[in-house]
């Protein structure tokens, strides 16, 4: 792998799943999955084998399609979940189990009523089994937000000994500030023994919001992977939001950081993802929001339509929207009119611009928004509609 690439490892049918009420059958997975993998994610986390025979089914029918990413199970450190996960896998291409365990002092104390030496024994011994089944594992310390970091630095210590490639550090509340992410990815990075051998992961929640801004700053410090899911959905809050976290690296490509997803495709699979969960997109969501690439002020319109890069610092193609949206409300000016009455077939003077301006304003202060078939009313209505259509 090139040190400026990061891997894109998908969980929304693994952890984005997990929205209440956002139950998929596996026609819907394996249709979501095909279109991850033409997306160009590197690897697919397809499931909890374990969990259901629903999800073993799942997972071994995903093995079986998608083409070109690795195939990822999920587990907790017990044999027979990883036996299970193993057996789900058998036929995929790069089949990749991802085991772990709790590793903050509550997750000890309270969930396993453990002690460190013997989570640390338990992260090794599932590692090794885990190993024995495939050469790609990956190992999760649940919680590593909240894990002192010498601490963390031993269990991951363990998990590459045991033979982990990959090292999840996990954000499970997510509760970091991103400073305080950043600087656990970095601490890590140069303080376990063997840590060239394996590749870290930021997997970061968003009960805070931060979650896209975590998964940044681990990168810049260090990670090489990045746990995400469409529309930022999953458990709680949510998720990091793939189209957010490649975006951001594509707009800033000073930080010498590139990913392999074709981009001109997120909205359509952000649609997709949507529709088969039944989860409502909210409007102003980032890169795929409906309001995205929408302009209501008559600022901010003048200014796209003199020059979009005025108020976008993103072509709407590359995200595969179509163009961006001139939406006609009291806040717009007279640029904006004239721009959305030319696409209907109105090409106005600016004297008669001037009077259907004041006829729009009284029609716009009764409406949310002005629509294409609102401009024919409005202009027929005007003073100086037989000018208009006599030009």
């Amino acid at each position: 792998m090139s040190s400026t690439n990061v891997y894109i490892f998908d969980t929304t049918l693994r952890d984005g799943e997990q929205v209440p009420g956002c139950k998929l059958n596996t026609r819907q997975k394996l249709v979501i999955a095909e279109k991850l993998d033409d997306l160009g994610v590197d690897i697919i986390e397809a499931g909890f084998p374990v969990s259901s025979p629903g999800d073993f089914k799942s997972v071994e029918e995903i093995s079986k399609i998608v083409k070109n990413a690795t195939v990822c199970g999920l587990t907790r450190a017990v044999k027979n979940d990883i036996k299970v996960a193993a057996e789900a896998l058998s036929n995929a291409k790069r089949p990749r189990i991802h085991t772990g365990i709790g590793t903050s002092d509550s997750h000890i104390k309270y969930k396993f009523k453990l002690t460190r030496d013997e989570i640390i024994t338990r992260a090794y011994k599932a590692v090794s089994f885990a190993k024995s089944f495939v050469e790609d594992v990956e190992f999760y310390a649940e919680d590593a937000g909240r894990t002192e970091n010498p601490y963390l630095a031993k269990v991951c210590e363990a998990a590459i000994k045991a033979g982990a490639t990959v090292l999840n550090i996990p954000d499970t509340t997510g509760y970091c500030l991103p400073a305080e992410y950043g600087e656990k990815i970095k601490y890590l990075k140069e303080n376990v023994k063997g840590i060239e051998k394996a590749v870290l992961s930021c997997h970061c929640h968003n009960d805070l919001g931060l979650a896209t801004a975590n998964s940044i700053e681990g990168v810049i410090n260090g990670a090489r992977q990045i746990e995400c899911t469409i529309n930022g959905i999953g458990e709680r809050a949510g998720n990091t939001a793939l189209e957010e976290v490649v975006m951001i690296l594509k707009q800033h490509p000073y930080l010498n950081l590139d990913t392999n997803i074709k981009t001109q495709k997120l909205f359509g699979i952000s649609q997709l993802v949507s529709e088969h969960m039944g989860i409502y997109t909210q409007p102003n969501k980032a890169i795929v929001g409906a309001n995205a690439f929408a302009h209501s002020s008559g600022i901010h319109q003048d200014g796209v339509i003199k020059k979009r890069e005025t108020y976008e610092i993103i072509d709407p193609k590359e995200v595969g929207v179509t163009q961006s949206a001139i939406v006609l409300t009291a806040r717009s000016g007279r640029a904006a009119l004239a721009y959305r009455a030319k696409k209907v077939g109105y090409e106005l003077t600016k004297l008669q611009l001037d009077e259907v301006y004041t006829n729009f304003l009284r029609f716009a202060d009764r409406k949310k928004e002005v629509k294409d078939r609102d401009i024919h009313e409005i202009i027929e209505t005007s003073k100086v509609y037989q000018q208009i259509i006599s030009a």
